[in-house]
């Protein structure tokens, strides 16, 4: 691998308009070797836009991209990124080692294909039609060609889509092992367990804005609410419940009352103050997909 002090990826106020629509609005932000970066946010969000800029795809309306310092083709042309996308097709007629090959031998920094198959979990499927694979194993065979050689940077787009959760779990084994060898790996995906679990650095786009930029822990913090849960018996009053101040999401099931609140201390003085006794009672941080939804939702309501 290249040793290098530079960024592996640097935005810099960069916009990308279609239309009316700006899928990315003055983005800014760098990525370091050897950090496993998510990339969150919901539909819209200007995930795919930001990666397709990124890969040289499309070219910014206006500021700079640069990869390791340098355009992001010529990144690619010297064999720095591997990309693993969901858009574009695999080549038919074809078996995944003819496939696999073909990707080693464009590369300028190949490894052996034997290496490859056997690293993205092909190795048993190698010859059959690149047609005829379902989707799990299409995906696994996306990322033999994003692997195909020594690159710096691995970019991933919603990377194991149809994968069974063995197969999950090998992937991302295999993708520690590349960023403990020094590359940067940044994934875009709707799993947010997966962000939570494997990243080290989670980015919220929103609007094509970077609405948040931490750790798992440090996004679920400036989202600010806690989760409460407890149970109730008798019936509930739920037009009361959701009366109790600082919540942002109400659950009734049953006699199980889960909620969200901005301030957990005010709204269990609350509840008690209108005399119910919550049994079970628990009080939590909220998961990063709770942290999600409560960051968007909140945007949202800002730009209403």
């Amino acid at each position: 691998m290249t040793t290098t002090t530079a960024p592996a990826v640097g935005f810099d106020r960069v916009s990308k308009t279609y239309g009316d629509v700006r899928a990315v609005d003055g983005l800014t932000l760098a990525l370091h070797p050897g950090e496993t970066v998510a990339l969150l946010g919901p539909n819209g969000a200007g995930k795919s836009t930001t990666l397709d800029l990124l890969l040289g795809l499309k070219q910014a309306d206006s500021g700079t991209v640069r990869v390791f310092g340098t355009a992001p083709r010529e990144a690619i042309v010297a064999g720095r990124v591997g990309a693993m996308l969901q858009s574009g097709g695999l080549m038919d007629e074809v078996t995944v080692a003819e496939l696999v090959a073909l990707a080693c031998a464009l590369h300028p920094k190949p490894y052996k294909l034997s290496e490859v198959l056997s690293r993205a979990g092909v190795s048993q499927i190698a010859g059959r039609k690149v047609d005829k694979l379902s989707g799990g194993q299409a995906q696994r065979v996306r990322f033999a060609l994003a692997t195909a050689g020594d690159s710096d940077l691995i970019v991933l787009d919603e990377p194991t889509t149809g994968m069974d959760v063995t197969t999950r779990q090998a992937f991302w084994a295999t993708m520690r092992e590349q960023a403990d060898q020094g590359r940067t790996v940044l994934f875009a995906t709707h799993y947010l367990e997966e962000a939570d679990a494997i990243a080290d650095r989670v980015l919220v786009l929103h609007r094509g804005r970077l609405l948040a930029d931490g750790t798992a822990a440090e996004i679920k913090a400036k989202a600010g609410a806690r989760r409460i849960s407890f149970d109730l018996e008798g019936e509930i009053d739920e037009p009361a419940l959701r009366a109790l101040p600082f919540l942002t999401a109400v659950d009734v099931s049953g006699h199980t009352v889960r909620v969200q609140s901005a301030d957990a201390d005010a709204t269990v003085h609350a509840l008690y103050g209108l005399g119910l006794y919550p049994r079970n009672l628990e009080v939590a941080g909220l998961g990063l997909e709770q942290a999600f939804v409560a960051l968007t939702t909140a945007e949202e309501a800002k730009t209403k």
